[in-house]
């Protein structure tokens, strides 16, 4: 069976603050042919890996995840039967859904010179505020919220919690802001210098990797996780996930 992303987005902007958008990983057949507009492929940057399928050919194995790529049918002097392979294959395949949900922090004080400075705004507070309520109406077990060590990310965090009681928060470097890869085409008011694109690139590339996978096999249940953190980052893991699958088609959450 061929492996693809199913991917619901959802978007909902609060005044220009906090925004989320979530998808989740199943295990379908092969896309149906026609109907989708035509994907603009972004190639991936050095550090992402090996040359992967062209535009409109699925990678299955996206993940490295994929269960025959687990297989090792070398373990043997004879090539596995059928019932062997199936039975093989079955132990590595998923048997559940990670949804996940990308939240980048609220509104926040550009002008402060200092990381610690950039606190958020009374707007921004608002903002987190309103998404809590929001994740909370939905009703899901959430089973954790990682989020950017930054100050914007952790007070966003913090006000966002307070409706989630119960769910565990881990703080991470790997999901800072920086600058995953030069934007195409080019922007005037943002030229960060190359070597910020080599070092951010690579954390969040490994964040990509840490973070952004279907779910283990000895996962029984679907889970519910968050990820707050920023812009650049989201934009990075949408589209080093999405660009060589299919259009995205958004969803008020």
């Amino acid at each position: 069976m061929a492996f693809r992303q199913a991917l619901q987005l959802a978007a909902c902007g609060l005044a220009g603050g906090s925004a989320a958008v979530f998808f989740s990983a199943v295990a379908v057949g092969k896309p149906r042919a026609g109907g989708d507009a035509e994907l603009r492929v972004v190639e991936p940057p050095a550090w992402a890996g090996a040359a992967r399928p062209g535009p409109g050919v699925w990678d299955s194995n996206w993940d490295r995840r994929e269960p025959l790529s687990l297989v090792n049918l070398r373990k043997r002097n004879l090539e596995p039967g059928e019932e062997e392979l199936a039975s093989r294959l079955d132990h590595y395949k998923a048997k559940a859904t990670r949804h996940i949900f990308l939240i980048r922090h609220s509104q926040y004080h550009v002008d402060a010179s200092l990381e610690k400075d950039r606190t958020l705004t009374p707007l921004g507070r608002e903002q987190a505020e309103l998404t809590g309520l929001r994740l909370a109406s939905l009703g899901l077990k959430f089973n954790k919220i990682v989020h950017s060590s930054m100050t914007r990310a952790i007070e966003t965090t913090d006000i966002i919690s307070k409706h989630l009681p119960g769910v565990c928060k881990v703080s991470t470097d790997l999901l800072r802001e920086g600058a995953p890869i030069e934007p195409d085409p080019p922007v005037s008011h943002w030229k960060p210098e190359a070597v910020q694109y080599y070092e951010d690139g690579a954390r969040i590339e490994a964040a990509f990797r840490n973070y952004i996978h279907r779910a283990d096999a000895k996962q029984q249940e679907d889970s519910y996780e968050i990820f707050i953190c920023h812009a650049n980052v989201i934009r990075y893991i949408v589209c080093r996930r999405c660009a060589r699958s299919f259009p995205l088609r958004s969803h008020t959450l």
